[in-house]
């Protein structure tokens, strides 16, 4: 058993920091009890984001808060930091940790200790130097994007309806998406549908006067779902008047006019940008060994190789499928294979604690499911392929058993269930992105002489 205290590092609040503290808590229990482990989470949010659900909340399925875990519920053995790790100096077990006290006092980042470090920070976005990109563009990877992605969409809608200028409103109904993976084309066909139902409220807005552009850089779309399932969600979204362009580029999105590779110009006020991710930045400030495309090189163990007392999985991880019949191939970074590297993860250290034999992660993949709406949808499990309808359920069935804790499945179900007996909502809370700003104006401040600085807007 551990003879000392052993103090545990987890940087990172995503599918592999809580899954992993979460097991941990489970499985040192009594060593937690007996003060001879000591367990730290460092997470720039204090809340846990079941990405799979992003399309639903942005398409007013779910509420935004059920898309959430709240990590000091579900972590209720570990000392949750809100905060983000700056560096990491495994050579003497030291990681530079910034708070929101340290930058309100203006101090330099505090230096937390360690026995034992978990790496997971997950990824971030992948951007290209694409004129006007970071000015206009929209990400969708977190929650708030999500909910200022739902609220932009129907405040275009708005301005579409209350302006006589045929230039903004044919830009307002002009709605870009850079990417044909999951998060595009979930988030792309959820919005579709919702805009499509919101439109029969507004006199002047029929779904026809909408136009959706999906681009993709490559042949096809959703790979994970195969070439077949692939042609078909194809097929699916051109026959709901989507634009679907492979093997198209966006080369600018200046002046709020997105140009494509083929030489096509769209003015939009919308381009949302879901093309890829890459590794955290985090992890070139660190001292462990990289691979190539900068993910932590790793073991099938999960341990940072050739490095001892450091481990990795998720996005940040390059862990090496040893299921794959190739040799050299790495586990996709996905959601199915991080929460069960993180289940694998939290063994091994509890068995390194105890001086036992480390377990080796090996999971075949098992398949793919994504929504394209209400009631459609496209999967490949199992080598079987389904479409429409069953595809849409099974979708619904496979995350509501995935997303963490009683709690929200019960929460998740209801609203799922509700959202059957009643009308969409299709109100906009913009003024949720500038809370204070019309107190401001009524205060004395400054009016608003941006769209950006408009209280109840969200563009």
């Amino acid at each position: 058993m551990v003879k000392e205290r052993a103090r545990i590092l987890v940087v990172g609040g995503g599918y592999v920091g809580m899954y992993t503290a979460l097991r941990l808590q489970r499985k040192l229990k009594g060593e937690l009890r007996r003060g001879e482990v000591d367990i730290t989470v460092v997470t720039p949010d204090p809340y846990m984001t079941y990405q799979p659900f992003l399309p639903e909340a942005a398409a007013g399925s779910i509420s935004p808060r059920h898309v959430v875990v709240p990590l000091r519920r579900v972590l209720d053995r570990c000392h949750v930091v809100i905060g983000e790790v700056t560096s990491v100096d495994h050579a003497v077990r030291t990681a530079a940790v910034s708070t929101l006290a340290t930058a309100e006092e203006g101090r330099p980042a505090e230096l937390l200790g360690y026995d034992e470090l978990v790496l997971a920070p997950g990824s971030i976005s992948r951007t290209l130097p694409v004129p006007g990109l970071a000015e206009h563009g929209i990400g969708f990877k977190t929650v708030e994007e999500a909910i200022g992605l739902r609220n932009h969409v129907i405040e275009q809608m708005d301005i579409a309806s209350s302006t006589r200028d045929p230039a903004i409103r044919d830009a307002a109904l002009t709605f870009v998406f850079v990417g044909g993976g999951y998060a595009g084309v979930e988030a792309l066909a959820e919005l579709e549908d919702m805009a499509r139902y919101t439109a029969r409220y507004y006199h002047n807005v029929r779904p026809e006067d909408l136009k959706w552009i999906l681009v993709e850089a490559s042949d096809r779309i959703l790979p994970e779902v195969g070439a077949e399932m692939g042609r078909y969600t194809v097929t699916q979204l051109r026959r709901r008047n989507i634009q679907v362009r492979l093997n198209t580029r966006l080369d600018s999105c200046a002046d709020r006019v997105a140009v494509l590779s083929d030489g096509q110009r769209f003015p939009t006020r919308t381009v949302v940008w879901t093309a890829g991710v890459k590794a955290h930045p985090l992890l070139a400030a660190t001292d462990l060994p990289l691979t190539e495309r900068g993910r932590l090189k790793c073991t099938a163990q999960l341990t940072v190789d050739g490095t001892e007392h450091a481990w990795g999985a998720g996005d940040a991880a390059a862990v090496p499928d040893v299921t794959a019949a190739e040799p050299g191939t790495e586990t996709a970074p996905n959601a199915q294979h991080a929460v069960r590297q993180a289940r694998v993860l939290a063994d091994n250290i509890a068995h390194a604690l105890r001086g036992e034999p480390l377990e080796t992660y090996a999971h075949a993949y098992v398949g793919s499911v994504a929504s394209l709406g209400l009631h459609k949808g496209v999967a490949q499990v199992y080598g079987r392929k389904l479409k429409g309808y069953p595809a849409w359920f099974m979708h619904r069935v496979y995350h509501l058993s995935r997303v963490p804790t009683f709690n929200r499945k019960a929460r998740v179900l209801a609203e799922w269930t509700l959202a059957g007996l009643f009308k969409r909502e299709i109100v906009s809370l913009g003024s949720l992105e500038h809370p204070r700003a019309e107190f401001e104006l009524a205060a004395g401040g400054k009016p608003p002489h941006s769209p950006s600085d408009d209280p109840k807007g969200s563009s």
